[in-house]
């Protein structure tokens, strides 16, 4: 309930490196700010980074497993006060379908989005930095269990004449280095990843929600099924 009123302010790092260094303010599922300090490599000069100001980016993730969560809520409530279950079986067929609408927001949570380093490049994200990324960055964001995670790629142009066996990479979450891919009739090759992420306390709390809810679920199930066996529910 207060999830759309507060913001959190996060710091993104990694124990390996400080190439990429960032701070963002997450409400609810929306990104409202993030600032990147990136290094880059070649000139060894750090660039600053941040969205602008007219400018958010939703996480997809956090907004679909709330969709879930809002269906499995439906799924419990869209009935009169007065309503009374008349057999177990309609109680079962219930909770496998809040379950089913549980388990899919946890598994959005838990499991990120595969994307084409292609479909990467296009994204909206790209357009919301001031200044502007170089044409050799990548950015993306993604929620990966209870952390928010940034990943950086620094790419190099193939050249035409270029004698490398060129192999478009498919779809991953996370594109390692040597990793190919086309956009505009130019080839690219990811030189160097960079991964950095911050722990989100409440999405932590959220998935140990899901776990007692379906536990929840999996009881009352258990009930009806003992009590079944011994007679056929004319209300509940």
């Amino acid at each position: 309930m207060e999830g759309p009123n507060r913001q959190d302010n996060f710091v993104l790092g990694s124990s390996s490196s400080d190439q990429v260094k960032g701070v963002l303010t997450l409400q609810g599922d929306t990104l409202c700010q993030a600032e990147v300090n990136l290094k880059m490599l070649r000139t060894n000069q750090t660039l600053h980074f941040a969205f602008r100001e007219d400018k958010q980016w939703k996480m997809q993730q956090i907004q679909d497993a709330r969709n879930h969560v809002n269906q499995a809520i439906y799924l419990l409530t869209n009935r009169g006060e007065n309503y009374r279950f008349q057999t177990g079986a309609e109680v079962l067929k219930l909770m496998d379908a809040v379950m089913l609408q549980l388990t899919r927001a946890r598994n959005r949570l838990t499991t990120p989005a595969t994307m084409t380093l292609p479909e990467v490049a296009t994204s909206g994200l790209t357009k919301m930095f001031t200044p502007s990324l170089p044409a050799d960055t990548l950015l993306n964001f993604y929620v990966n269990v209870n952390k928010l995670c940034l990943l950086v790629y620094q790419l190099h142009a193939l050249q035409p004449n270029s004698t490398k066996n060129f192999r478009p990479s498919g779809s991953s979450v996370l594109h390692n280095p040597g990793s190919m891919f086309e956009l505009n009739n130019q080839r690219f090759e990811v030189s160097h990843v960079h991964k950095v992420e911050c722990v989100v306390p409440w999405l932590n709390d959220a998935l140990v929600f899901f776990t007692v809810s379906l536990q929840l679920c999996q009881q009352l199930k258990d009930k009806i099924s003992i009590f079944s066996s011994y007679w056929n529910f004319r209300s509940y």
